[in-house]
């Protein structure tokens, strides 16, 4: 999606240069994708843009699909406990904001509510300098709230650890909090106040085109046309006098400046011998492995399933990391009344999960989902998609790493994807303008000399 958005961006500019995407596999996209599960087509990777993030939505807008974004059916979201499924305390990054529904709130112990009611009169840290997510949260929040009700969903995102994540890199908005309120619990009230008097109807948090994520993808592949070239993986970018030559098997391309929109440790092997910090930079950057497991039922089962979008896990309670109640977020005619299903597996902790057969995997997911929701033992059908080493690891230190990455890079390379500075599809478009505009101005240095020498 990086990838395609920066083409789109540089072609849609007046007076755009010429562009190649080269698109190692047999489709462009990448983990925005689609699969075929009991005659459905659903989404195997992302199924959303986060609207409060700007980027994706004016892209979306831009191509013409403005009319076609829905929102969540429901935006109710469980956490699963001990003690059965239980709705998030309100407040945003599931910092609870209303003090009584924290203390009524029984997925946690009297002595973690206690402690969590604690962020309140607990000092602030001092230092201005990056550190774990996790340590940010069991500072202000203690351990039972950080492990059962704000890392499951703030570190499910990331599929990752809170505490080898960055919280600078991840959620710069709670060191914030920590440090203009005093208060994690203060900085989520003042958020949600901000939120209200800003629009008296607050808009949804996800949107998405009409029928899935491969609307978006369809939609950006079509306005680049024949300049998307598939089955064409890049094996080698060498120097040419001020430009590049692209090696993609038989295929050679010349550029004045080369954007790298692939995973990370891939980009480290690409420029390692044009530029060997960077590319060991790339490498350095941690990749875990996920799978999402795609369940479709009978008929007859959609309706049972409780009104909410779905549920996130604490880590290592269960096999899934959370799961997307599919059929009731976003309800399709053509589901019928099936219950249709996601879970995501894997991740920061539990890859070891992966190397299990599909069947065994799906069978393992569909038992524990039987056990939570009102679902029959065995879905209708299912699918496993596997995304080796998808998710990069932001740990903490993450933007100054990259920093260093980007400064070491030689002229006229460029670098934008999830790896960097957000994994999302929104940050990843928000990368992409600004990848753009940086290739534009590079080129137009390249051109000062040449102009000149013609005015002469």
């Amino acid at each position: 999606m990086a990838g395609l958005a920066t083409a789109y961006r540089l072609v849609a500019s007046p007076e755009g240069p010429e562009v190649s995407v080269l698109e190692a596999g047999p489709e462009p996209g990448g983990k925005v994708a689609s699969v075929e599960v009991g005659g459905l087509r659903l989404d195997g990777g992302p199924d959303s843009l986060i609207a409060r993030k700007p980027w994706a939505v004016q892209l979306v807008r831009e191509l013409g699909l403005a009319r076609e974004l829905v929102a969540p059916a429901t935006g109710i979201t469980f956490v699963w406990t001990d003690g059965g499924l239980r709705r998030f305390p309100s407040g945003p990054f599931g910092i609870p904001t209303d003090l009584r529904e924290l203390w009524s709130w029984d997925g946690m112990s009297r002595r973690g509510r206690i402690d969590a009611l604690g962020d309140l009169v607990r000092k602030p840290r001092k230092e201005r300098g990056d550190e774990s997510l996790g340590a940010l949260l069991r500072r202000r929040m203690g351990d039972e709230a950080t492990d059962s009700l704000v890392a499951p969903l703030l570190g499910g995102l990331f599929a990752g650890d809170v505490d080898r994540l960055s919280s600078l890199a991840t959620f710069p908005e709670l060191a914030e909090w920590e440090r203009r309120h005093g208060s994690l619990i203060r900085g989520a009230r003042d958020a949600a106040r901000a939120a209200a008097a800003a629009d008296a109807t607050p808009p949804p948090m996800f949107l998405r085109p009409r029928g899935g994520m491969r609307r978006l993808i369809g939609a950006v592949a079509s306005a680049l046309g024949d300049r998307v070239r598939c089955d064409a993986r890049v094996d080698g970018v060498e120097r040419e006098g001020p430009g590049y030559v692209v090696h993609a098997g038989d295929l050679e391309l010349s550029a004045d400046s080369v954007v790298l929109a692939t995973p990370a440790f891939v980009s480290g092997d690409l420029i390692e011998h044009l530029a060997p910090e960077a590319g060991e930079g790339l490498r350095g950057i941690p990749h875990v492995s996920t799978g999402v497991v795609l369940l479709v039922y009978p008929d007859g089962t959609g309706e049972p399933l409780p009104d909410s979008s779905g549920f996130v896990v604490p880590r290592g309670k269960l096999a899934m990391t959370a799961c997307t109640l599919v059929s009731r977020k976003w309800p399709d005619p053509a589901f019928g009344d099936r219950a249709v299903v996601r879970c995501f597996v894997g991740g920061s902790g539990a890859e070891d999960l992966l190397d299990q057969p599909d069947d065994a995997i799906a069978e393992g997911v569909a038992r524990q989902l039987a056990a939570i929701l009102r679902l029959p033992a065995e879905p209708e059908a299912w699918r496993l998609v596997r995304w080796p080493r998808s998710m990069p690891q932001y740990e903490v230190g993450h933007l100054d790493r990259v920093a260093a990455i980007e400064r070491a890079l030689p002229p006229g390379t460029f670098l934008v994807g999830q790896a960097y500075r957000g994994p999302g599809i929104a940050d990843c478009v928000r990368g992409a303008n600004e990848v753009a505009e940086a290739v534009r101005s590079h080129l137009a240095r390249k051109l000062q000399p040449i102009e000149g020498e013609h005015v002469r």
